[in-house]
C-alpha cells in the first residue's frame, strides 16, 4: 500500500482503470524522486565508501520498488493451510538415524553464520550485544568460538565462523577478533547493508549526506536479517566459501545460546539423494504462551511459507496467536544451501515479504524503515523442510531476566555449550520477571552478590529496590515486591520457597 500519500482528488467518477493509472503515475513519481535523492547522497561520498554505498542503494531501490507495489496485507487468509505432515519432521525421527563414522566429511561442508548486527542497548550496554558477558566472564562471541573450536579439534575439521555485522557493530567486533587469532577457528566477517530511513510523509530519505555523525547519526539503519542473502553474495565471501568446498550454512542469532551445530540435522541435510536435496531447513519448536508473537510455518500456494504477525490481517491476529491452530514457531535457526543462495541471487528470485517498521527519531520526526526477515525466503528454496526441535535449541538472551537464567545453576557449561542441569527434575525453564530496577546489566550485577540457586524454581517476580545476598536459594513460586521508597535486602543464605516478600527489609553492616 502507499501508506502516507493523501490522494488529493476524489475517485468518484474516476473509472477503475483511471484510478489504477493515477496510482501508477504516483508510484513512478515517487520512485523517480527517490532515485534523484539517492544520487545526491552518493555525490557526497568518495572512494570505497562510494562504491559500497552504491551497492547498498541498488539493493534499497529494489526494496523500495517492491514496497510501492504492495497492496494491503500480504496474505489471503482463506488460502492459509496447515503444512502437510511430512513437511515438518519431528527431531526425534531425524536423531534416530545412526550417524556415520566419518562426520568430518559433513562438517567440512559446513559454515556457521551468526547474525551479529545488534547492539546491547535493550540491556543498557553500549556496543555490540555479542560482547556482553553471559557466563563465567564469557561473552556470546567467546561461547560461539569455543563451540566451533571444540568441533574442529574433536573431528579434525575446518568449520569456519562468519559474522554478519552491521555498521553499528563492525568496528568494535573487528577489534575484539584479534584475541581469537590462536584459536582453531577461521573467522570471516561481512557487513549488512546500510539503508536510508525515509520520511513517513514524503517517502524520501531523511539523510542530507552520506555521513554517519552529527545530525546524520540516526538516519541510517541495517535492513533486518533478510539482508543476509544479498550482502553475503555482494561481499564475495559466498563465492569464496563455495570454492573452498563448503555447501551449507547454519545461520542463527548470536544471542540464541541454544543454537549450536547439531550433527543429526547436518547429517540429514548432506545424506539426501541429489534430486531431493533439501535447500532450506527451518528449526521450529512448540509454542508456549510466551511465544504467541513468533512467526509460524504455513502451507500457502503449495509452498512452505513463514507467516509473521505483521502480515496477519487485524481480524485474524487472535487466531494467529492461538496455540491450538498454530502450534509451532520459528527459532531462526536455519540451515541453507550456499549453491541455492547463489542461484537465487543471480536470478533475482529471492522473494521475501517487506516489513514496514515505523520509528520516531530523537527530534520527533516520524520515519519508516523497510526490512526483510531471513526465514521469509523459505518459499524460494526447493524441498524446504521444518524440523520440530526440542525447546533447548531456543535459548535467546533478550533481557536481563533471560541473563539471570543462563548465569544460574540451571545450566552447565561445557565447550561453549549450555545444557540444562541434570539436577533439575523437570526440563522446563522457570518464568523470571525482573522489574525496571534490573533493566541494565550494570544495575543487575550490583543487585546480586552471587546468582541464587534456582534448580527448583518455577516462577520468580521481583519488583522495586531489591538486592540479593550470597547463596540465596529460590524454590517454587517466589514474588518479591518493594514498594516505592522501600527497599528489600534478601539476607545471605536465605531459602525462599513459595513465598511472597513485600514491605521493607534493610540489612545494614554493623
Amino acid at each position: 500500500c502507499l501508506p502516507c500519500i493523501s490522494w488529493s482528488r476524489s475517485d468518484k467518477g474516476v473509472p477503475n482503470g483511471g484510478m489504477a493509472q493515477f496510482q501508477e503515475e504516483m508510484r513512478q513519481q515517487l520512485e523517480t524522486s527517490m532515485h534523484a535523492e539517492l544520487e545526491k547522497l552518493l555525490d557526497t561520498a568518495t572512494g570505497v565508501d562510494k562504491e559500497v554505498s552504491k551497492k547498498d542503494f541498488d539493493g534499497f531501490k529494489k526494496l523500495f520498488h517492491r514496497f510501492l507495489q504492495v497492496e494491503g496485507p500480504s496474505v489471503d487468509w482463506p488460502k492459509i493451510h496447515r503444512p502437510p505432515e511430512d513437511s515438518i519432521q519431528p527431531y526425534d525421527k531425524i536423531a534416530a538415524l545412526p550417524l556415520p563414522d566419518s562426520l568430518a566429511d559433513s562438517l567440512n561442508k559446513l559454515v556457521v553464520v551468526k547474525l551479529n548486527g545488534g547492539l546491547g542497548t535493550s540491556m543498557g550496554c553500549k556496543g555490540p550485544k555479542s560482547l556482553i558477558s553471559v557466563r563465567n566472564e564469557n561473552t556470546f562471541l567467546d561461547l560461539t568460538v569455543q563451540q566451533i573450536e571444540h568441533l574442529n579439534k574433536k573431528y579434525n575439521t575446518d568449520v569456519p565462523l562468519v559474522l554478519m555485522n552491521s555498521f553499528n557493530t563492525d568496528e568494535d567486533t573487528k577489534k575484539i577478533l584479534q584475541k581469537y587469532t590462536h584459536h582453531r577457528v577461521k573467522i570471516h566477517t561481512f557487513n549488512q547493508s546500510r539503508y536510508p530511513r525515509i520520511n513517513k510523509e514524503s517517502l524520501l530519505p531523511v539523510a542530507t549526506d552520506i555521513g554517519m555523525t552529527g545530525e546524520n547519526a540516526d538516519v541510517w539503519y541495517p535492513p533486518g536479517h533478510g539482508d543476509i542473502y544479498a550482502s553475503f553474495y555482494n561481499s564475495g565471501l559466498l563465492d569464496q566459501l563455495i570454492t573452498e568446498g563448503k555447501e551449507y550454512i547454519f545461520v542463527s542469532n548470536i544471542d540464541n545460546l541454544g543454537a549450536t551445530v547439531d550433527l543429526n540435522i547436518l547429517h540429514h541435510l548432506v545424506s539426501q539423494p541429489n534430486g531431493k536435496r533439501c535447500e532450506f531447513i527451518m528449526e521450529v519448536t512448540d509454542k508456549t504462551r510466551a511465544d504467541v508473537k513468533g512467526g509460524t510455518l504455513i502451507q500457502y500456494d503449495n509452498k512452505l511459507r513463514l507467516l509473521e504477525i505483521a502480515q496477519v490481517p487485524k481480524a485474524h491476529v487472535d487466531e494467529f496467536k492461538s496455540v491450538t491452530k498454530f502450534k509451532i514457531f520459528n527459532t531462526n535457526n536455519l540451515w541453507i544451501s550456499l549453491g541455492a543462495i547463489k542461484r537465487l541471487q543471480e536470478q533475482n528470485a529471492m522473494d521475501m515479504e517487506i516489513i514496514v517498521n515505523p520509528k520516531t527519531l530523537d527530534g520527533g520526526q516520524n520515519v519508516i524503515q523497510l526490512e526483510t526477515a531471513v526465514g521469509a525466503a523459505i518459499k524460494s528454496f526447493d524441498n524446504a523442510l521444518g524440523i520440530n526441535v526440542p525447546r533447548s535449541r531456543f535459548l535467546p538472551v533478550k533481557t536481563v531476566s533471560d541473563l539471570l537464567l543462563v548465569m544460574s545453576n540451571l545450566y552447565s557449561l561445557e565447550a561453549g555449550s549450555l545444557t540444562m542441569s541434570q539436577k533439575r527434575e523437570f526440563p522446563t525453564t522457570p518464568h523470571v520477571k525482573l522489574g525496571s530496577s534490573f533493566t541494565k546489566v550494570q544495575e543487575y550485577q550490583t543487585r546480586f552478590e552471587s546468582i541464587p540457586d534456582m534448580l527448583e524454581l518455577d516462577h520468580l517476580t521481583v519488583s522495586g529496590d531489591v538486592t540479593f545476598g550470597k547463596q540465596v536459594s529460590l524454590k517454587g513460586t517466589v514474588i518479591i515486591i518493594a514498594n516505592h521508597g522501600d527497599r528489600i535486602d534478601i539476607p545471605a543464605g536465605t531459602i525462599l520457597e513459595n513465598k511472597i516478600v513485600s514491605g521493607n527489609l534493610r540489612i545494614l553492616d554493623h
